[in-house]
Parts: C-alpha cells; sequence; structure tokens
C-alpha cells in the first residue's frame, strides 16, 4: 500500500484550540496509515499561539497560503472562505456568537457592553464581532465602540490587558463582558474578582470554544461548544477523499452550540463524573511538575556544554525523561560558523544540504553526516501513520536547522515545549560562538575573523571601493607580565581589545590575531582616520579610569587601497603588519 503523506502548517500548538484539531488529525491519520507532519514556528509566544486562520501577522498568513496555492496540491483551512482554491472546515461563527448575545439580552436584560476582540483580520474575529453588533442592533442598542471595545489577539494576556484598560477608563461597570475567546474571557474573569466584582452578580463574562478551563473556571464560563476535534477529521477524510479521486463540497461546515452556564447566571446540566475531572487534573499537574524538573537540569546541562557532543548527552537524558525515542536534530551545514557580530542577515530558506549530528530512532542513537533538505527526515520514514513535529532551531534572526519528534505528542500537550526549544537553539548558538569568538577578549578569535573579514573583502573587491586594514599590536606585554603578574596581562590585553571593539563600529571586523596582536578591516578610505582617532582616544580614557602602575598603550599600522583581483586579503594584512612594525620600531628608538 502506497503511504500518504499530509503536511499541517500551524503557528503554535499548546493550547486547546489547535490541541484538539490536532488530536483529531492524528487520531484519523494513524487508523488509517498516514503520515502527517506538522511544522510549527512557535511564532505565538510573542504574538499569537493559535491555528492557521489565527496567524495574527497578515503577511506571513498570506506568505504561507500563496506558497501554498503555487504547490497545486490539495489544501484544507480552517474558517476562512476567502481562498476558493482551498478546501474549508469550519463552523458558523456568526449565528451561534448571535444566539449567545441575545440570550445575555433577552434572558438577563444586559443593555451595556463591553467586548474583547481577536485579530482584526482574522475571518472568526471579524464574523463574531459581526454577530455581536447585529444582535445589539436588532434589540435597539447603541455600542460605544471607542471607548469600550479592546482590541486583542486571542492570547490570555489579552484578557489582563482588557481589563486593566477598563479600570483605568473610568466607565461605569457594564452588564457584560463579551469575549471572543475562552482565554481572553478567563484572564479577564480573574482581573475582575481580583478588584472585587462578582461574576455574574455584578457583571456577566462569556467566551468563546468550551475549553478544558472554561469547563473547570470558578464561575464555570458562558462560552460556545465548538467541535473541533470532530473538525479535525473532517479535515482528514476532505484529503483523503480527494486523494482518492473522489469529489468533496468546498465548504464544510459543524454546527457549534452555546453552553450556558454560571458566568452569566445561568446552571448547567453537570455532565461529567467528577471523579474523572480530578483523574484528568491529577495527571496534568504530574506532567507539568516532570516537564519543569526535566527542563531546569536540561538548562543546567546546557549551560555548561563546551561543544556539539554535551549538549546532545544532555538532551539525550532528557527525551528519555518524556520517553521520546525519535527525534532528529537537523543542523545546516555550517553550524559552527553560524555567528557574527558584525551582520546578522535573515535565513529565510534552508540550505541543499544538511547534518543531522544526532537521531534517536526507536531509541537507538544515530547520525547522518548529510542529507538533502528537501527530504525533511535524515532518515527516510518507511510506513505510514507517524506523527512529526518539525519545530525550527535559530537564534535572534540566525537559522541554526530545526528538530522533529515523531510519535510523541510533547510538542502538543506540553507548555514547556518552546521553552526547551529556545534553550537548544541557545546552547548550539554559544557553542558556535566558542569556535569563532576569543574568550579572554569577546572579539572574533583568528578564524572568526577570516571568515567574516573575507566578506568585506569581496564587497570593496566587486564594488572597487577603497579597503581599510589596520594592524595592532599591544607595548609592553612583556614588561606587565613579569612585572605584574599574568593577571594583569590578561586584564590589559581585554583592555585593548575592547578599545579596539569600542572603535570598530558593527558593520566592520576586529579580531584577536593572537598573543597581543589585533587586526581591524573596515570600508572606506576614511575608515582608517576615524579608527584610530576613536581607539586613542578610548585608551587614553582607560589610562585615566584605571589608575594602573603601567600604561596602555599598541602600535598601529594601516593601509587603505581598492583591491584588485590579484590580490589576496593575507598579503594585505602582511602589508599592514609590516607598517605596524616599522611603527613599534620608532617608539623604540624615541624612547631610546
Amino acid at each position: 500500500m502506497a503511504i500518504r503523506n499530509i503536511a499541517a502548517v500551524v503557528s503554535g500548538m499548546d493550547e486547546e484550540y489547535p490541541y484538539q484539531i490536532i488530536q483529531g488529525i492524528n487520531t484519523y491519520a494513524q487508523k488509517n496509515s498516514i503520515n502527517v507532519s506538522y511544522f510549527s514556528a512557535f511564532g505565538g509566544i510573542i504574538d499569537n499561539k493559535q491555528f492557521t486562520n489565527t496567524f495574527s501577522n497578515l503577511e506571513m498568513r498570506n506568505t504561507i497560503i500563496n506558497k501554498i496555492k503555487e504547490t497545486r496540491i490539495p489544501s484544507v483551512i480552517f474558517e476562512c472562505k476567502d481562498h476558493p482554491e482551498f478546501y474549508n472546515i469550519g463552523i458558523n461563527n456568526y449565528s451561534v456568537m448571535k444566539k449567545l448575545v441575545c440570550h445575555l439580552i433577552e434572558k438577563h436584560g444586559a443593555r451595556t457592553f463591553n467586548y474583547v476582540s481577536g485579530p482584526a483580520s482574522n475571518p472568526e474575529s471579524i464574523e463574531r464581532y459581526r454577530a455581536f453588533r447585529d444582535a445589539l442592533a436588532e434589540h435597539g442598542i447603541e455600542f460605544d465602540e471607542k471607548n469600550r471595545k479592546y482590541n486583542g489577539l486571542f492570547r490570555s494576556y489579552d484578557g489582563i490587558k482588557a481589563a486593566e484598560a477598563f479600570f483605568d477608563s473610568g466607565l461605569e461597570l457594564p452588564d457584560a463582558f463579551v469575549c471572543a475567546n475562552d482565554s481572553m474571557a478567563l484572564t479577564l474573569m480573574n482581573g475582575l474578582q481580583h478588584k472585587g466584582y462578582r461574576i455574574p452578580e455584578d457583571v456577566i463574562v462569556t467566551g468563546f470554544d468550551h475549553t478544558f478551563n472554561a469547563q473547570n473556571s470558578f464561575p464555570k464560563l458562558t462560552t460556545v461548544k465548538r467541535p473541533l476535534f470532530r473538525s479535525g477529521e473532517m479535515a482528514m477524510r476532505t484529503l483523503m477523499d480527494l486523494m482518492e479521486g473522489n469529489s468533496v463540497p468546498k465548504n464544510r461546515h459543524i454546527e457549534a452550540e452555546p453552553v450556558f452556564s454560571e458566568s452569566c447566571g445561568c446552571r448547567e446540566e453537570e455532565t461529567y463524573d467528577i471523579r474523572e475531572f480530578k483523574k484528568n487534573t491529577y495527571m496534568r499537574i504530574e506532567s507539568i511538575y516532570t516537564n519543569i524538573h526535566m527542563l531546569n537540569r536540561m538548562i543546567a546541562g546546557l549551560a555548561s556544554a563546551e561543544n556539539l557532543e554535551d549538549c546532545i548527552s544532555v538532551l539525550e537524558k532528557q527525551l528519555r525523561v518524556i520517553n521520546c525515542d525519535e527525534f532528529s536534530l537537523c543542523l545546516v551545514k555550517d553550524w559552527e560558523n553560524a555567528y557574527s557580530t558584525a551582520c546578522e542577515e535573515e535565513t529565510v530558506t534552508y540550505p541543499p544540504e544538511m547534518t543531522a549530528p544526532f537521531i534517536l530512532d526507536k531509541g537507538k542513537r544515530t547520525s547522518v553526516a548529510s542529507f538533502p533538505s528537501s527530504r525533511l527526515h535524515p532518515i527516510p520514514l518507511t510506513t505510514g501513520g507517524n506523527i512529526s513535529y518539525f519545530i525550527p532551531l535559530h537564534y535572534t534572526q540566525r537559522c541554526l536547522g530545526y528538530y522533529i519528534i515523531t510519535n510523541n505528542d510533547y510538542p502538543i500537550y506540553s507548555l514547556l515545549c518552546h521553552t526547551m526549544t529556545m534553550c537548544i537553539g541557545n546552547a548550539i548558538d554559544n557553542i558556535s560562538k566558542l569556535n569563532v569568538l576569543d574568550p579572554l577578549c569577546k572579539i572574533y578569535n583568528r578564524n572568526g575573523f577570516f571568515k567574516y573579514a573575507g566578506y568585506i573583502f569581496k564587497e570593496c573587491l566587486t564594488e572597487q571601493i577603497p579597503l581599510s586594514i589596520c594592524f595592532i599590536d599591544m607595548d609592553g606585554l612583556k614588561a606587565i607580565n613579569d612585572n605584574y603578574g599574568h593577571n594583569e596581562g590578561d586584564f590589559a590585553i581585554k583592555s585593548i581589545a575592547d578599545a579596539i571593539s569600542s572603535a570598530c563600529d558593527s558593520i566592520n571586523v576586529c579580531g584577536r590575531f593572537g598573543g597581543d596582536e589585533f587586526i581591524v578591516i573596515g570600508r572606506g578610505s576614511d575608515f582608517v582616520e576615524k579608527f584610530k582617532q576613536d581607539f586613542d582616544a578610548k585608551v587614553n580614557e582607560l589610562n585615566r579610569e584605571c589608575e594602573k602602575p603601567y600604561p596602555l598603550s599598541a602600535s598601529v599600522g594601516c593601509i587603505t587601497e581598492v583591491p584588485e583581483n590579484k590580490d589576496d586579503l593575507f598579503d594585505l594584512i602582511q602589508k599592514a603588519d609590516k607598517i605596524m612594525y616599522e611603527a613599534k620600531k620608532a617608539k623604540r628608538k624615541n624612547r631610546a
């Protein structure tokens, strides 16, 4: 039987909305031997944490959608009819939100409302707000949009900010706060309760999604129950039908229903077993404790890692804790040289070839020296029904690679997965720094200098602009070491390095060439004069502030010329070195 592969693009995976949909997708996939690969940036940690249709950055969402359209592969989107090329799975947000708001007006006599919205460009958010306004208009109720609407992004934190905005407004308490989702409603409700307001006696609060926390909040939240698990299953059935050549409608809808509960003043009949609730709550708490302990050990271990092998050893131990025995660490080929203090450019694509230095394959450790990034998995899957989560590794704007967790739901059930990802990325970045940075001076070592100086050399050669090189040799290091000890010698070397780094702006490159020798490379004919001026000023400042029994000083040799094709960077450095040597000889002669 042919192995079928399906990809899912998500903004974040560790909140209940995407979790329930993903569970529906996975259940169907495993029953039908379909491989599913999830691609998540966890971008929601700062901006937004929801599913495909709730990428809050409109430009990002459009870029993803356009790239998927270009593939001409059958695709399903959730809750969005704006792209007829896609098959849409959704609910009627408008009708169910309107029912909820009408209930507040007709059953509970609410007349004054505050509204907490989702992202302005989000289709669901737009429909829910439109239903809210229409329900009010049909009952002859005016809405003060300027003062009583808070524009959120579906995040829990937005509920906190919405409560703060209301408290700061000085407005009278409304009859009801209507929120576009449960995450915002719950934190808003907590904020109101902390201020002494009673729910629902003083004010009604409602949400949308019927999440686990909403079902178990106090008071229990009035909300909208959405069949998210069924949505995931229906998406998979749609794609399966398309792959088998069957006709499928472009839009499929599943009915949602309002759940009127304690936060609006209604009483909902309990439908679940208290023992089951206690069991689920206990398991969640234990899982959190286990993951926090794992994360603490990982952070401590990775902080002391001096090489990639150290990182892998720490990571392997912690993966065992979460019962993960299928894992791949995939890095760009030049990850060791990914660090740059001179220029950080965003890598928008992975290189053609990747390396996988650490793989757990059914619990057995292995590695792959090189594999095509287009293959995604370093070891191709040979069976169906596998669920893989691809999570990118980067440090600020620098792409380091990605890792894959297969057949383990840690990325969707643990709120700490993103923290683990950042720890791994930071550790790899720190190791790459050790390869190119001088540990004492915190500027480039010889290897790092030649890597990044080479970029400036090529730029000046291509554009035929002046290239400036300064070779700096510290004066009197031997005397400092002999008379005051090597600790003082190290202090003097670092002080000279600090002066060089201070005088060399971020678009140029400086490094420690070895011992007490340093080198700087810059663009333009006026670089040398400015560098020497700033360097001398910084050295003089250090001498005044440090008040050492020895002076800090250095000899400098510089050249400026437009490079030619026959030129070699090392030969140009030697020219500057010779000029520095002559300057040092002149100093000695003057002292004599």
